[in-house]
């Protein structure tokens, strides 16, 4: 398979805006001539090798920056929106590639179209009250701008970040998150009943609920310490977002309190080392930590600090019915934004296995090549009777990437027959064999013969 040209005008442009060059100095610097330097800021060349090498050598920038990141993720959700069916005849993904890379203002404007068309359209179909209210208009949802928000940071939050690790590197004992909430008035309790956590300002009392595991409870305790604590921290985050309702802003703020959580059990720099160290054993990482197997996961999709990342990893969660209910990905593979994920995927075969770590090599139809760690995490009720909780969780990287993981061991890497054919969604996907195909592609035209019948009702053109 043919390498992909790397087009990345937009971020060669704001890197030589951000040190302050002109043209012909950056160009200069880089060893280019002043056209062509001017061609590939705009993207009529692609950026060339003796360019990425200069970036990395007269700038130390990090050139794993230019070919991933916010241009690939929303080339990949403008190519699913305009697979809907008002779109007659939707652009080559080049051509929206390029769109993201040399004009990514259009392309979130774009998108936000799309998400507000989508949301008109449900409300009608469902005859929503609230379209009859006055001044009912149609608008993203916050829950789904909050998503997109940290999908579009590569789901890491610098300032958030450091800062949890620094009272992690402060925290020498295990009471120091219930002391530093001491200081700001709160005791710690435990109660039997009740939510995972609950704050009585007017007692200063912030309860926990006794049943949870105490990775749980530890979690929801620093979560509650950042909203204590680094309040001006995450207002001043939430500032530059610029989210379009209250709602969504108030969402976000929890998010960030649950990174801070997760950062802070999980510091940045050691838990790095430690990955690369015991080659990303999640059940390792977890002991070492405290943390469960879920949190862990979810810490590996963040490690995307500059000048000290980790493996690239998506992570998703998915319900019994295949909803996706968390999705962060610092990888190529994007997940679909509306509907469940493809059946093919070994995440939805962990419900059959509980307790069990499964493997799967797996093929996109871009033709990348993941390994793939699915399994099931129940989360009980505390007592007999109470409903239990069943998501199934997944962790994935670049088949590249497989010697740093412990679990691409025995695996057939060099064996093309052992990657298994994946897709997004099944009205996006365009492999035309697949025997779990739910609905047709929407790009593909369709020969329907009444006297034969296959897998399928129908035959993909």
């Amino acid at each position: 398979m043919a390498t992909r040209k790397l087009y990345a005008g937009a971020k060669l442009r704001e890197t030589r805006q951000r040190i302050g060059l002109t043209q012909k100095d950056f160009a200069a610097r880089l060893g280019v001539s002043l056209p062509y330097l001017n061609q590939m800021e705009n993207n009529n060349r692609p950026v060339s090798t003796t360019v990425v090498l200069a970036l990395a050598q007269e700038f130390g920038f990090d050139v794993t920056e230019l070919g991933s990141g916010e241009a690939e993720r929303m080339a990949g959700d403008m190519r699913e929106a305009m697979a809907d069916p008002i779109f007659a005849e939707p652009p080559a993904l080049a051509d929206l590639r390029l769109v993201a890379s040399n004009a990514p203002g259009f392309a979130r404007a774009f998108l936000e179209l799309h998400a507000a068309y989508r949301q008109t359209q449900e409300r009608l179909a469902s005859l929503d009250e609230a379209l009859g209210a006055e001044g009912a208009h149609a608008q993203q949802s916050p829950w789904t701008e909050v998503r997109d928000f940290f999908h579009y940071c590569d789901n890491y939050i610098d300032p958030v970040d450091r800062a949890a690790e620094r009272f992690a590197a402060s925290a020498t004992h295990p009471q120091a998150a219930a002391e530093a909430l001491a200081k700001v008035g709160i005791t710690v309790a435990l109660a039997d009943d009740g939510p995972l956590r609950r704050l009585d300002r007017g007692s200063g009392t912030l309860y926990l609920n006794a049943r949870a595991a105490p990775e749980t409870r530890r979690f929801q305790l620093l979560l509650q310490l950042a909203l204590l604590t680094q309040d001006q921290l995450l207002e001043a985050t939430l500032d530059l977002a610029r989210f379009q309702s209250d709602e969504a802003r108030a969402i976000a703020k929890i998010g960030l309190a649950n990174y801070y959580a997760g950062a802070a059990m999980m510091p940045y720099s050691a838990f790095l080392d430690a990955a690369r160290d015991c080659r990303h054993d999640l059940e390792m990482l977890a002991h070492r930590f405290g943390a469960s197997i879920e949190q862990v996961c979810h810490r590996l999709s963040t490690l995307q600090r500059p000048g000290a990342k980790g493996i690239p990893f998506f992570f998703v969660r998915v319900d019994q019915a295949g909803t996706i209910t968390k999705r962060h990905s610092a990888t190529r593979m994007q997940f679909a934004r509306y509907g469940g994920a493809c059946p093919l995927w070994n995440v939805h075969a962990a419900f059959e296995t509980p307790g069990r770590f499964l493997r799967q090599l797996a093929e996109t139809p871009d033709g990348v090549r993941y390994i793939n760690l699915a399994r099931d995490v129940s989360k009980p009720g505390g007592h007999f009777g109470a409903p239990v909780r069943r998501f199934a969780i997944a962790l994935g990287c670049e088949v590249k990437h497989a010697a740093s993981l412990v679990y691409a061991d025995g695996l057939d890497l060099g064996n093309p027959a052992a990657f298994e054919p994946i897709g997004i969604s099944c009205r996006i996907c365009e492999r035309t064999n697949c025997h779990q195909r739910s609905i047709p592609p929407l790009e593909r035209r369709l020969t329907i013969r009444p006297d034969a019948r296959g897998v399928l009702p129908y035959e993909v053109g």
